[in-house]
């Protein structure tokens, strides 16, 4: 079996100004890397296809979705949903390949034809709520995917993961007390979308750290924290919010993660998908601003997966 990534050039064409960081140069960004560290023929491609509406509805309110699918503007002009949340033509058709790409990885590794995936999709979703876009994010992808595979494929139990610099509220709030869900996040403290620290029960794990932690604050918190929570958890697969924006190059965030990091973590969450969930994991792209350390984090994070490092 294989790592396949999954993307489709409509996720290319969301654009919500020159002005916006969360741009479509940051795919362009991880396909330069992809090539300059050789990778690009050792993982296979598939094309995501979009996501049936019905898909999207296992965690989103009709309202929801009417909000992203209703407002789209003619070409060249953009609807604002908030300050920083921004629809183009073209943004309804990006979101549901984002979220096709999800949950068509979900069903490949479910179907056992891939071991693993990476999405390389936007826009983001982690900030998406069940009931509203916010934060750049229009569909939450991975509780999308999720969902799909509690009630299409049939699990009991999924983790996600989530290493983003910001903490995933979206994704915290569409599974507020689902007992089949353990999210286990680390995300910076105060910062967007300011979040107050939840309890730590046994399937919420999102723990607040101070700005400028670095990797040992980070890989204390997943050896103590996350992994006994994970492995009493026992996920049938794994799914992970991978946003990059934690790396210290990144000034949209205020942390101080590096490559290696990201490879440890990766690393620690393959060996328990092993343990647990015969390998199952799916991955999606969630924040990443400063495009060389998007680049370079992702190919680090893919070297992991692909089992090339």
């Amino acid at each position: 079996m294989s790592t396949a990534i999954f993307s489709h050039p409509d996720c290319l064409k969301h654009d919500m100004g020159d002005w916006h960081p969360e741009s479509p140069d940051r795919l362009q960004a991880i396909e330069d890397q992809l090539i300059l560290a050789r990778l690009d023929g050792l993982v296979e491609r598939r094309l995501a296809p979009p996501a049936e509406e019905a898909s999207i509805l296992r965690n989103h309110t009709p309202g929801a979705l009417a909000l992203v699918r209703d407002h789209v503007p003619a070409a060249g002009e953009f609807y604002p949903l908030d300050a920083d949340t921004i629809l183009c033509h073209a943004s309804y058709q990006a979101a549901l390949r984002a979220a096709g790409a999800a949950v068509a990885a979900t069903d490949a590794v479910m179907a056992g034809s891939i071991a693993n995936a990476f999405c390389s999709v936007r826009p983001p979703g982690h900030h998406a709520t069940p009931k509203e876009p916010m934060g750049f994010c229009l569909f939450n992808n991975v509780a999308i995917a999720a969902r799909h595979a509690l009630e299409v494929h049939g699990l009991e139990r999924v983790a996600i993961v989530d290493f983003d610099v910001h903490h995933g509220n979206g994704t915290a709030d569409a599974f507020r007390g689902d007992p089949r869900v353990l999210m286990a996040s680390f995300f910076q403290h105060p910062f967007y979308p300011n979040s107050e620290p939840e309890p730590i029960t046994a399937t919420s794990v999102n723990v607040p750290v101070a700005a400028r932690s670095g990797g040992d604050v980070v890989r204390e918190l997943v050896r103590t924290q996350w992994l006994p929570a994970l492995h009493a958890f026992r996920p049938q697969m794994v799914f992970i919010s991978a946003g990059f924006d934690a790396h210290r190059d990144d000034d949209m965030g205020g942390m101080d993660l590096v490559e290696a990091d990201y490879a440890w973590i990766t690393r620690e969450v393959m060996a328990l998908a092993k343990e647990h969930a015969q390998g199952r994991i799916v991955s999606c792209l969630e924040g990443g601003y400063d495009l060389s350390s998007l680049g370079r984090s992702v190919v680090a994070h893919l070297k992991v997966l692909a089992e090339l490092d």
